[in-house]
């Protein structure tokens, strides 16, 4: 039977994805070190390190720009054939534009060297907000809409799954929240993306999982939402609030309290929450004025994880 595609739908694809222990050194330099990753389907999967962590390297690996010096990677389970890597649209480097060319034309040579078809161009420049501008010289755009025609690029021939190193890096807010957009509409679509960002907002915005680097190891991985809601602190007011910390402790419920005046800091052992706090609050006769959670930002949660690996 032929290998293509359509064959491989057929196959358990539980990972678009899976990194297997890769490692990539530049001389002395340690790039990359015992990288394991896994994607699933419809996953929006961000990958954030601070500079030098490995997050291009590790892209770069995974497209084949890059042989790793140990470990191995496998596209729908299987080693990444050519049949397979036409189905994958990556932005690893913006293209080389002709800048005295206008986009169409732009577009049309790089349709042809990649072997994509001519007539999706008109999609894709009006998917990136560009097809009234298709008439203009690459050299006219803005630095947001050069990386808006980058995109373009890569989304020609409608690829199953992107990857993108840095896809808002040097835009302004304006071209930023654009290239966000065209993110989400992807992600809509059940796309597999894996992107690389230092832009921590963007990537909470957008993304369904993550996993931090740094000096090419993986500190952390999961859900967003899951790493986000990791020791979130519960923050409770009561005229009580001596009473109820001294509670807390005796039961075993806090891993830690801070106290100033009414207001109780609270961060909860595995398995309790906010519910948690406030049935027992009331059974033990403590009326509570005022029941949160704080929620983390991932900014916020970043700089924890890369300071306690660097401990």
């Amino acid at each position: 039977m032929a290998f293509n595609l359509t064959t491989l739908n057929y196959y358990n694809l539980e990972h678009i994805l899976s990194i297997q222990q890769i490692s990539k050194n530049y001389g002395r330099i340690v790039a990359v070190q015992d990288l394991s990753i896994e994607v699933g389907p419809g996953h929006v999967f961000g990958i954030l390190g601070p500079n030098g962590s490995g997050k291009t390297t590790t892209l770069a690996i995974i497209c084949g720009v890059i042989s790793p010096d140990a470990g191995s990677y496998y596209w729908y389970g299987k080693a990444a054939l050519a049949v397979i890597r036409k189905n994958i649209g990556s932005l690893i480097e913006v293209p080389n534009f002709y800048p005295y060319l206008d986009l169409l034309k732009n577009l049309t040579i790089i349709a042809r060297i990649k072997g994509k078809p001519v007539e999706d161009i008109e999609r894709v420049l009006k998917l990136t907000n560009l097809w009234d501008r298709r008439k203009s010289r690459f050299d006219t755009l803005s630095l947001g809409m050069k990386q808006r025609l980058a995109l373009s690029a890569v989304l020609l021939g409608d690829p199953d799954v992107l990857v993108l190193d840095e896809p808002a890096n040097g835009l302004d807010p304006e071209g930023i929240a654009e290239v966000r957009e065209i993110i989400k509409q992807e992600a809509e679509k059940q796309k597999t993306i894996i992107l690389a960002s230092h832009i921590l907002d963007e990537v909470e915005k957008v993304c369904t999982h993550v996993a931090v680097l740094k000096k090419g190891r993986s500190i952390a991985q999961g859900r967003v939402h899951e790493l986000l809601a990791a020791d979130d602190p519960v923050v409770v007011e009561c005229v009580e609030a001596v009473r109820l910390k001294e509670e807390l402790i005796r039961v075993g419920m806090s891993s830690s309290i801070e106290m100033d005046g009414d207001e109780l800091t609270i961060i909860l052992k595995s398995g309790y929450g906010a519910r948690d706090v406030n049935e027992y609050a009331f059974q033990k006769g403590i009326i509570l004025t005022h029941l949160e959670t704080r929620k983390k930002s991932l900014e916020s949660q970043f700089l924890e994880l890369v300071k306690q690996a660097g401990q």
